[in-house]
């Protein structure tokens, strides 16, 4: 019996090919705990590193956050607030007084105006009159969020009649500033010669392309000053005008005594226009004395 023929090797299958070898294994690096049974002890007590990233430093390795370089220019000076303040201790009643007044509402909804606080100054800005003002008719709105007048302001206020006479004392025959006094005596029923009157919204230096500004804009723009940033105060606000006032009297004056001088002229010329002209008329009949 013949012997069975042996399967055919894999190497005889492709006798071409060389056979594949097999890697070894490499040999894992024994731990330190392996080498030295004490290391994993002390490791133990050791402080524990934070493992490393290539995603960058993490925030506790970061250094201290680097600030911009200062600017070589030095930062302008803040401006300080500039207070409106009496420029003398003296109270006495001068030649030129400032009048300030805050007006409250009446009538049925409280659209018309009524006088409820006034307050004079003198040339130094020193108070010599303010009074609140018990209305004739009932208040129906105090405006408080600009006149800065309450209810409880009315349990000391006097009579209209009482103020409105003790004003027109302290005001006659003196120099009345103040801004759009129209107002302020239209409340007080009163009148004042014209050319005693000193109104910083009518004084033209001041008008902007020929209109009237506020007693504010011209506080910051001649004085650096800030006024009525919420409740108006009287006291601030005639003492403002008188300062504004103070500042420009030299030129201010010197414009008022043109004015009246020139309507002078006016004036006589027009009175003797029609004498000439009724002396020149045949029609006129001519006197004989």
């Amino acid at each position: 019996m013949a012997a069975e023929a042996a399967p055919p090797s894999a190497t005889g299958a492709n006798p071409g090919r060389s056979p594949k070898r097999k890697r070894k294994p490499k040999p894992k690096a024994a731990g330190p705990s392996a080498l030295n049974p004490n290391w994993a002890q002390l490791q133990s007590k050791l402080p524990q590193r934070p493992a490393a990233t290539h995603l960058g430093k993490r925030k506790h390795d970061a250094g201290p956050p680097t600030l911009p370089p200062a600017s070589k220019e030095p930062s302008p000076p803040a401006e300080a607030e500039v207070k409106l303040e009496p420029t003398s201790d003296d109270v006495s009643l001068t030649k030129a007084v400032a009048i300030d007044c805050e007006m409250v509402g009446v009538g049925s909804d409280g659209s018309k105006s009524a006088l409820g606080r006034v307050t004079l100054v003198n040339s130094f800005g020193n108070v010599v009159y303010d009074e609140y003002v018990r209305t004739v008719e009932r208040i129906v709105d105090y405006r408080t969020r600009i006149s800065g007048i309450r209810p409880k302001h009315m349990n000391k206020a006097k009579e209209f009649w009482v103020v409105q006479k003790e004003v027109a004392e302290l005001i006659k025959g003196r120099i009345l500033v103040g801004h759009a006094l129209h107002n302020d005596l239209k409340v007080l029923l009163l009148s004042h010669p014209k050319k005693d009157i000193r109104d910083t919204s009518e004084y033209e230096i001041f008008r902007r392309e020929r209109k009237r500004r506020s007693l504010r804009d011209l506080a910051a723009e001649v004085l650096g000053a800030k006024i009525q940033q919420n409740e108006h105060c009287p006291i601030e606000d005639a003492r403002a005008a008188m300062l504004i006032y103070n500042k420009h009297k030299k030129a201010w004056e010197k414009n008022m005594k043109e004015q009246f001088r020139f309507k002078k002229k006016l004036k006589k010329r027009g009175k003797k226009k029609p004498a000439e002209s009724n002396a020149s008329d045949p029609n006129v009949p001519t006197v004989l004395l």
